[in-house]
């Protein structure tokens, strides 16, 4: 835990009370050990960071907060930025998106928005549309997110697939089938994967018809995982397609800000559902303490929200 002054505040600036922040697993688990691969540095930095990876950098992207001063539109407005764990911040809105929670989000659900707008991105790259059979493999917070989003797509057959049964309670949540890895569908069109495992991949690839396509969620960082390229990838002339929130989705560049996505993504966040994705809360004091353990692979739950004040 660091102190530091704040700048002084200039005309484009929005100085912000922390309320909740997030912590976004399988991210800032690659962060926290310090496996971002050095070619990557640069490209998965966040727009508020400091320091330089591996260490010491000052990391995270799901802020919430009350603007307190600032550009007159926002003073009083909960907000939601791409800014790291800390209790008070300045935001360049001139350079980062600060974009009001709407009224139907309460604050604490609002730490998902990053998520989501990763799951919306993914949705829009897939191509995913009206009574296709769908996969998702992982039921981390990313992945119950693209299943919460392809759930509602009219017509749409959804398999969850996750090695854990308590995941099963997730799926009956957004009505959706439920499947262990080596029990899921063959015939999909669509399959999401979303584990950062080899073996979760190949699962992907195992569910797909022909055709059919894969898109990518998990970042390895620099972990070099196996792609199981044999099989039926060739006969089945699959394809499989990256997908990162970096970039906004070819298919809506032409027309979508960074901050539309995010405004989007964070409307589609007032469903009280999504409350119990996040599974963990802990006192922004305790973060230090409290953080080799919500880290650790393997560890139980979903989303933790960091608490100020």
């Amino acid at each position: 835990m660091r102190d530091t002054t704040l700048d002084e505040r200039g005309p484009s600036d929005a100085e912000i009370r922390m309320i909740y922040s997030g912590v976004s697993r399988g991210t800032e688990r690659l962060v926290f050990n310090g496996l971002v691969a050095a070619p990557e540095r640069e490209r998965m930095r966040c727009p508020m960071q400091e320091g330089d990876f591996p260490f010491p950098v000052k990391y995270g992207y799901c802020a919430v907060g009350e603007v307190e001063a600032g550009p007159d539109h926002l003073v009083g407005r909960t907000v939601f930025t791409l800014a790291p764990h800390q209790t008070r911040l300045l935001a360049p809105t001139d350079r980062v998106s600060v974009v009001p929670v709407p009224e139907a989000v309460p604050a604490r659900r609002a730490i998902l928005a990053a998520n989501m707008e990763t799951a919306l991105n993914a949705v829009w790259d897939s191509g995913v549309g009206p009574g296709d059979r769908v996969v998702v493999v992982g039921g981390g917070v990313l992945g119950l997110l693209v299943t919460f989003i392809v759930s509602q797509i009219p017509g749409t057959e959804v398999t969850l697939v996750d090695p854990e049964p308590s995941r099963r309670d997730f799926a009956k949540l957004f009505g959706v089938k439920f499947s262990k890895p080596l029990d899921g569908p063959a015939d999909c069109d669509v399959a999401f994967h979303a584990s950062a495992t080899s073996a979760g991949l190949a699962c992907a690839l195992a569910c797909c018809g022909d055709e059919a396509t894969v898109v990518e969620l998990s970042w390895f960082g620099d972990q070099d995982p196996a792609v199981p390229l044999g099989a039926g990838f060739h006969s089945k002339r699959l394809k499989l397609i990256s997908s990162q929130v970096g970039m906004v989705a070819t298919s809506r560049r032409p027309r979508w800000s960074y901050a539309r996505r995010l405004e989007k993504a964070l409307s589609l966040l007032a469903d009280d559902r999504l409350d119990q994705l996040i599974t963990a809360e802990v006192a922004f004091g305790d973060l230090p303490a409290a953080l080799p353990t919500i880290l650790e692979p393997g560890a139980p739950g979903l989303m933790t929200a960091v608490r100020y004040g």
